[in-house]
This record gives C-alpha cells, sequence and structure tokens, in this order.
C-alpha cells in the first residue's frame, strides 16, 4: 500500500497538478487574449471536459492510446481535466483585479506582456490559492478512479490485499487514513500559503 501510495497516489496527484495549474493558467489567457473565434472553440472543449465524467475520459483514452502506459494516461488525463477547472479559477481571479490596475500599467507605458506577468497574473494567483488548492486536494482523493484503466493505487493495492487475506475493513481504513494524513497538511500549507501571499501585497 505505502509503495502504491508513493508512485502512483503521489505521482499522479503531484505531475497531475502541476499540469493542471500551468494548462489551466494558459487556457485562461488564450480565452482573454486570443481572437473569439479561437475562444469559443477553446471554451466549447473546455466545457465538455468539465462536463465528461473524469471516468469516461480515463477508458476512453485507455482505450483510444492502448500503446500509451496507463500511469502515463492517467496523470495526462487527470491533469488535462483538473485544468479545465483552474482555468475558471484563474479566470475569476484575473476578472477580479480592479480595472485600476490595467489604467495604472498602461499610465505607466508597461507592454502588455510585463503588465500580465509583473501585475495582473500575480495579483490572480494570491486571489485563486485557496481555490486551487481545494482541487489539488480533490484530485488526490480521485486518483482511485485509475483502478478502471488497471493502474494499481493505494486504495486498490489495499482491495488486493484485503481480498488475498479476508482482512477488507483493516486495510481500507487504514487507506481512509493515509488520505487524511496526507490531505490535512496540505490544507494547512494551503492556507499558510494564502496568508503569505496577502501579506506581500
Amino acid at each position: 500500500m505505502l509503495y502504491a501510495f508513493v508512485t502512483v497516489t503521489l505521482v499522479v496527484t503531484i505531475v497531475g497538478s502541476a499540469i493542471a495549474a500551468v494548462l489551466g493558467l494558459l487556457i485562461a489567457l488564450a480565452r482573454r487574449t486570443a481572437p473569439k473565434p479561437i475562444a469559443a472553440v477553446l471554451t466549447f472543449v473546455m466545457n465538455f471536459i468539465r462536463m465528461t465524467p473524469l471516468v469516461v475520459q480515463l477508458l476512453f483514452i485507455y482505450y483510444a492510446f492502448a500503446s500509451v502506459p496507463p500511469l502515463t494516461i492517467g496523470i495526462i488525463v487527470f491533469g488535462v481535466h483538473y485544468a479545465t477547472f483552474m482555468a475558471e479559477v484563474y479566470r475569476a481571479g484575473i476578472e477580479s483585479v480592479p480595472n485600476g490596475q490595467w489604467e495604472a500599467a498602461t499610465a505607466l507605458s508597461m507592454s502588455k506582456q510585463r503588465t500580465w506577468v509583473a501585475v495582473i497574473i500575480p495579483q490572480a494567483v494570491r486571489a485563486t490559492v485557496p481555490a486551487l488548492g481545494n482541487y489539488v486536494i480533490s484530485m488526490f482523493k480521485e486518483t482511485p478512479f485509475l483502478a478502471v484503466i488497471t493502474v494499481i493505487d493505494m486504495v486498490a493495492a489495499a482491495e488486493r490485499y484485503g481480498g488475498n487475506h479476508f482482512r477488507y475493513i483493516e486495510v481500507i481504513t487504514l487507506a481512509g487514513v493515509l488520505f487524511l494524513i496526507a490531505s490535512y497538511p496540505t490544507s494547512l500549507l494551503i492556507g499558510r500559503l494564502e496568508k503569505r501571499l496577502a501579506q506581500s501585497y
């Protein structure tokens, strides 16, 4: 169980979260700056992914790309799936930046790129840290879905052990405790990061 926790559950969560955070920001920026037809197509694709169950996406990609390792499929699908949710969080964060910040950047003759990098994105990220952190925790808790594409995560390993030794309650309880032990410090870390970002501006 611990081996599956470290090599699957944590790997998918960490790498998938990194993909989701970066891709989500890129999607949010593209929707804001791209021409309307491109933004409309991007919005449609994003909404389609958001409204489709994660399990369905995992199975579809697993069968469509049978030659790709299941763990890789899991990481990519989790990352892309949650990127669409994080994109909405980033969008809300960007829209929460006061218009005065845009006007001040224009008055200082800052380029658009400089305005985004130095003014808008830092403030947007500061406002979105709690929501982004919640999605990371959600991703962590949904890793048992990987079992549908034959990836043995911690819960699947616990179920397999329970089947071999007829002790399901103990191992499933242990898996739940491990999830709690990993999730709770993460929530505290997110809260501390939120306070630190608030103090830096």
